[in-house]
């Protein structure tokens, strides 16, 4: 069992006498008073970060998963307490069928295992987990989807049914600090336009909003002249364009989109016009639904919003399209990003003739020319034109005037490959006794110490780097980056703490980062690491209020709206909420494949089909994922 994946339960409500149960297992009754109280007290003193699972094996054996064999143990004191499992299978949730009524079981019960059995037969499995047989899955489930809920007895009484939900597991590290070049420059700032690793040292992005006219499909380069110039993109080339066009909800959904894209690629070959260097281009087409839902609350037909998105279409075909057209003029628009990269007069020298001509810089005292070479040997380096190794033929005296220089150089190493980084860190601190209060330095150190701490890379001590941190604020350093430093500690010093098993230590840093992250400057790919971070701890309402303020947002990264809906799924206070409906349309515009992926099974990359057993998923499940798309 994997630490990322993280597994939690969602206790089914009214229980009925349903379906395959031939062992006689039966709810709690009334007249059986404490018969269950070993597992309540059990599952409530169970810490947070204790993981168990039903899971299969490619010979279809069942196994009880656990990371911690003392709580598993702890369970079954005598052989009548126990557990069994229930096969469920997707297709009691077909959308061509009436919903299924909540029941027990929901699928076919197996044998039950019992204490002495359990407690005898637990084995060490991979990683930190341990597993035990419960039983095998029949012949007749093969090819079929299917998923394995638990059945907590004591003898044929069920205390506890269980299924699992898997929240998708993302890679999250410490947030991004940068290092300081000539300004702060991040190593891995995830695009504004995809979730692919960077780092920029010559490029900025521009983000803008370009209204689409009712019947207008084609944009002319003169059409776009004047906001070319506005953006003065004469000094800049367009590395890329993503543009994010959308469409009004009222009127046929295949059209719209179709138009929408012809829209979008009008305006991709206007600005193309504009230079000779190609540019990479992204479009992607969706209806507005988030916007229209959000525009509509305060409107006469805020009664629509709860409606099936084709009830929602008639009903604006049917005359309301015209009187609510002030609003819907507003959401046919593209947003448009420009990634752009700053011409470089020094493009068709090579890496040779750079260096050669920094070094003549240098000798002639011509800071700033070396300082824009250097700037442009990195972008060649950062290619693949040269190796990184190149940089130790950038000739500079060891004086104070060249620490810039020396410093951008140890800086960029580690920006191009984190195994530089006890490189540029002994490099760092060579420069100390140079220049001991260059801001810069100290916090490109601290940085550095940071991570160093983090992997273990040499001996540094708890209270050096928190010490080295605070320091920054004196050197003039912004609250909020040394407040961004700070929540990093936080989270290296959690992972020692838990690895030590000082759980009340990792829930007070923990804690810490939950009331300080709003003060540290942060990105939807931030809000990312930090949500699946507080999941990793099992700190899943702190890391649902972190990113619920951005949910409604129609420009959201489609990572995060994604991990918030792992997240709240099976919540049923929040999807009775037309508020989540209009999250979930954001989500199936952004990507409607990945949305109706969230309900397959758990082994085929699901959060789990069993969260069709709510009406309000299973309303818009079958809405959107099981009709053809035009």
């Amino acid at each position: 069992m994997t630490r990322p994946t993280l597994l939690f339960l969602a206790l089914l409500a009214g229980l009925f006498a349903r379906g395959q149960n031939p062992f006689g297992i039966t709810p709690q009754r009334s007249d059986q008073p404490g018969a269950c109280t070993h597992f309540e007290a059990a599952f409530a003193q169970k810490p947070r970060e204790i993981q168990f699972r039903a899971v299969a094996d490619a010979q279809n054996t069942l196994y009880f998963e656990v990371s911690d064999p003392a709580w598993f143990n702890s369970l079954f004191p005598t052989d009548d307490f126990g557990i069994s499992v229930d096969l469920v299978t997707k297709d009691r949730y077909a959308c061509e069928q009436n919903p299924p009524e909540p029941s027990f079981p929901r699928g076919q019960v197996l044998r039950p295992v019992y204490g002495d059995q359990l407690r005898r037969t637990l084995k060490p499995a991979a990683g930190e987990s341990y597993r035990v047989r419960i039983g095998k899955v029949p012949d007749g489930y093969r090819g079929m989807e299917v998923e394995y809920n638990l059945l907590f007895l004591r003898g044929s009484t069920l205390c506890r049914y269980q299924s699992f939900f898997e929240l998708q597991a993302y890679s999250w590290d410490l947030l991004d600090m940068g290092m300081y070049l000539d300004s702060l420059t991040y190593r891995t700032q995830l695009s504004a336009l995809e979730d692919t690793d960077r780092f920029t040292l010559r490029y900025k992005t521009l983000t803008f909003t370009v209204p689409f006219e009712k019947n207008k499909a084609e944009y002319a380069p003169e059409d776009l002249r004047p906001l070319y110039d506005s953006l003065r993109l004469t000094d800049f080339n367009i590395r890329r364009i993503d543009i994010r066009a959308y469409a009004s909800v009222e009127g046929d959904a295949g059209r719209n989109l179709e138009l929408q894209n012809q829209r979008a690629q009008s305006m991709v070959r206007a600005l193309q016009s504009f230079q000779q260097p190609s540019i990479e281009t992204s479009v992607s087409t969706a209806e507005n639904w988030v916007e229209f839902l959000e525009d509509l609350k305060n409107t006469e037909y805020a009664n629509l919003r709860p409606l099936p998105q084709a009830e929602i279409k008639a009903a604006l075909n049917g005359g309301a399209a015209a009187r609510l057209e002030p609003i819907l003029s507003r959401h046919r628009k593209a947003v448009v990003t420009l990634e752009l990269e700053r011409k470089d007069r020094y493009r068709d020298q090579t890496v040779a003739q750079l260096v050669t001509l920094f070094n003549q810089a240098i000798g002639e005292d011509a800071l700033e020319k070396a300082s824009e070479l250097q700037a442009s040997i990195f972008e060649r380096l950062k290619s693949g034109e040269a190796p990184v190794e190149t940089l130790s033929d950038l000739e500079m005296p060891r004086q104070q005037k060249y620490v810039p220089f020396f410093n951008k150089n140890s800086a960029f190493r580690y920006l191009m490959d984190e195994r530089n980084m006890l490189i540029a860190f002994n490099e760092l601190e060579s420069l100390d006794h140079l220049t001991p209060e260059d801001p810069k330095i100290q916090y490109n150190l601290a940085a550095l110490k940071l991570k160093l701490w983090r992997y273990n890379a040499q001996p540094i001590a708890d209270g050096e780097v928190k010490k080295n941190i605070e320091a920054l604020r004196r050197l003039g350093i912004a609250e909020n980056l040394v407040q961004r430093m700070l929540i990093n500690y936080h989270i290296v010093r959690s992972e020692y703490l838990m690895r030590q098993r000082d759980y009340a230590g990792k829930d007070a840093s923990v804690q810490y980062i939950a009331e300080h992250y709003t003060q540290a400057p942060l990105r939807d790919y931030d809000y990312l690491s930090l949500a699946q971070y507080m999941a990793y701890y099992a700190n899943l309402e702190e890391a649902v209020t972190l990113v619920e303020p951005r949910m409604r947002r129609i420009e959201v990264s489609e990572n995060l709206l994604f991990y918030y809906l792992n997240l709240t799924l099976v919540d049923r206070s929040l999807t009775q909420d037309p508020d989540y409906r209009t999250i979930m349309l954001n989500a199936i515009g952004k990507n409607p494949e990945r949305f109706c992926r969230l309900f397959n099974p758990i082994p085929n990359g699901g959060v789990t089909f069993q969260l069709l057993e709510n009406p309000y998923l299973r309303e818009t499940y079958c809405e959107n994922c099981t009709s053809p798309k035009p």
